[in-house]
């Protein structure tokens, strides 16, 4: 599909509200019709839901909340209302039930069925809430705390679903809302600035993360019920029996015997320690040979904690993992890799073979307490980018917009590097004895994306430099260039104009678990009536997990400013494809492009693959070769397509 517009153009779709104008009377809604729209519109009526219930309640109970709410809003029979607007219908139910949720017990004489913990959905053992967000929503989810419950539900019908302060108003009053003028003005107080963020993964409730809940006083509580049990069967047993005799298991031990190697991964004093120069004499470059570091490394109280926290993480502690992490206690004694103060916090770093965990609590002893978990499996360090992700540094810390990184033993320097300046000299960074960097300025954090700062590690042994950078998880991804079947690191003046105007495009993969990101110009065009020479670039992340890649395609039209170069306009994305990766290099994407003399044209270009390109549907061409600029109007929609040189025929990037 062509004439994409840039990332942050794109728009969410929403189901259309009730109709407002009289129409004919109301038709009956079957249950049929309404489970169609509930299953139909499932995740936005969870996600309102999730909204509108009290914060009060928990995360945990929220989500179990939140899908009851939904599960329970279909009519037990033929209902009257508009007709083919069974959303709207569902939509009231659920709403009505959210805002019950709300309401104390002592309002009414006998409580309401939303008003009660949810029997079902119901998950033994397990809390579930959604994937933690950053400051913005950490900062909203306050705001909407401190609203009432009716002011709550109309800042998300205004903002998630779109409705006028009329419909806000009647939807409000037929779900029981006393005043529904002073909840719209309520909700005015929090502003608008909030609005896009009800649509982020924090206030997902149908994309889950687990934790266990309180393991020891589970299993204190299974003892007790299992001796109780016991107890009373051998009172039986010695009651009807005349005689001693075994049991059924024989001398076997009891179920719930402790487990010695579960109690070893929570001993501090058992944790594994690495001497300083064991990198040097192993084969291995991986986080098991990384030696340990920190002024606390011999803190027994820290670590005890910082294992204790990893094995059963509180209510209070804010987890966050890279996606398909699992987040479990360690199978037997972790590694320690670092625990000490950076900047207001105690950090400890353990390494599980699998994981990196960190812990991190407030230098003062009392405060938030967070855990972090990454995969790094498969990670080692290597002359060649391709064969394995980096372990040259960890995320040490994140302070006030800076980060701090653990380095590898065996990086002589550190250095910080402006992306978007190609031309600048990179700027030492300093870094302390224990391997811990001076701070850095976080990339990509202000919108405007007016720099791009990246780490770059020198080698001790053979001196090569590699580009690190922070996508918002433990792991810094490591970037490179050049084409998929040899990617090298970004040196010289050719690959880092390349990487300037594409770093502002990795937002697009922050916090998606990606460990490289290769960036490759496939292609060049000379732009039709003189305008100048094109660029196409294609930009892969690669995921720890293998699958749920991002692809990119640019097209980067000639700039004749000073300054920083403009980011690339983006053709065409992807996940989970093969195209433009080791696999299967080949990647073919298009744009509707507008000349200096105000002529439209449809612009294609393929890899070196390609033999022929050709596009039809709202605009017909073809031609020999692998670049394509046909005639076009504006609006025009085109489906491009292009013959390989093994006689495959493929389409566009999508």
């Amino acid at each position: 599909m062509l004439n994409v517009p840039p990332p942050d153009a794109a728009t969410a779709s929403a189901p259309t509200a009730a109709p407002t104008a009289p129409g004919p009377a109301p038709a009956p809604i079957d249950v049929e019709q309404a489970e169609a729209a509930l299953v139909e519109h499932y995740p936005r009526l969870v996600r309102l839901a999730y909204l509108v219930l009290p914060p009060a309640l928990g995360r945990n109970r929220r989500v179990l909340t939140a899908h009851a709410v939904v599960q329970r809003s279909l009519p037990r029979n033929r209902t009257a209302a508009t007709p083919d607007d069974g959303y709207a219908y569902v939509r009231s139910r659920v709403l009505r039930q959210a805002l019950d949720a709300g309401r104390t017990l002592r309002r009414v004489a006998w409580p309401r069925r939303a008003q009660l913990p949810p029997l079902l959905p119901h998950v033994w053992g397990l809390r579930l809430f959604p994937r933690s967000g950053g400051a913005d929503e950490l900062a909203l989810d306050r705001r909407l705390s401190a609203l009432s419950g009716g002011a709550r539900a109309a800042f998300v019908l205004r903002g998630l679903e779109g409705l006028t302060d009329p419909d806000v108003r009647r939807l409000l009053a037929a779900s029981g809302v006393d005043d529904p003028h002073a909840a719209l003005a309520e909700a005015d107080g929090i502003g608008t600035e909030g609005v896009a963020l009800l649509e982020s993964p924090e206030y997902d409730p149908c994309s889950l993360q687990a934790r266990p809940t309180d393991l020891l006083r589970r299993r204190q509580h299974a003892r007790a019920a299992v001796a109780g049990v016991a107890a009373v069967a051998v009172c039986g047993a010695l009651l009807g029996l005349p005689g001693d005799g075994w049991g059924a298991d024989g001398a076997a031990a009891p179920s719930y015997t402790r487990n010695s190697a579960a109690e070893a991964a929570l001993d501090p004093a058992k944790v594994r320690r690495v001497p300083r120069d064991a990198w040097r004499a192993s084969a291995r470059t991986d986080f098991s040979v990384w030696p340990t570091r920190g002024a606390l490394a011999d803190d027994r109280p820290l670590l005890r904690r910082a294992l204790a926290v990893w094995a059963r993480p509180g209510t209070s502690v804010r987890v966050s993992s890279t996606p398909a992490t699992p987040v479990g206690p360690p199978m037997g004694p972790a590694q320690l890799l670092y625990a000490g103060e950076v900047d207001r916090a105690r950090v400890v770093l353990l390494y599980d073979g699998l994981r990196i965990a960190r812990y991190a609590e407030p230098r003062t002893g009392a405060g938030p307490v967070a855990l972090d978990f990454a995969r790094v499996d498969g990670a080692a360090a290597d002359t060649a980018p391709g064969a394995a992700p980096s372990t040259y540094a960890l995320v040490a810390a994140r302070t006030d917009g800076n980060v701090r990184y653990l380095t590898a033993p065996w990086v002589e320097t550190t250095s910080v590097r402006d992306l978007l300046d190609p031309n600048g000299d990179a700027r030492p960074l300093r870094r302390g004895a224990d391997g811990v960097t001076a701070p850095l300025p976080t990339p990509g954090e202000r919108r405007e994306c007016g720099a791009w700062d990246v780490l770059e590690v020198t080698e001790k042994d053979p001196g090569a430099v590699r580009v690190l950078s922070d996508l918002g998880e433990l792991t810094p991804a490591r970037l490179t260039s050049g084409a998929p079947s040899a990617p090298a690191d970004v040196s010289g003046g050719v690959a880092r104009a390349a990487w300037a105007r594409t770093a502002c495009l990795l937002p697009a993969v922050r916090s998606h678990g990606v460990r490289t990101v290769n960036s490759w110009q496939y292609a060049s065009q000379n732009l039709p009536e003189s305008n100048g020479g094109a660029k196409w670039v294609c930009t892969r992340a690669e995921t720890w997990r293998g699958t749920e890649n991002r692809v990119l395609a640019q097209f980067q039209p000639p700039t004749a400013k000073a300054g920083t170069p403009p980011t690339g306009a983006v053709a065409a994305r992807a996940s989970s494809s093969s195209a433009c990766g080791a696999r299967e290099p080949s990647v073919l994407a298009g744009v509707l492009w507008k000349s200096r003399g105000g002529r439209w044209y449809v612009l294609a270009a393929g890899s070196e693959q390609f033999r022929s390109v050709r596009t039809t549907g709202g605009v017909t061409g073809d031609a020999r070769g692998r670049v394509l600029a046909v005639r076009a109007r504006p609006g025009d929609r085109a489906e491009l397509d292009g013959l390989l040189a093994d006689g495959r025929r493929v389409g566009a990037l999508r």
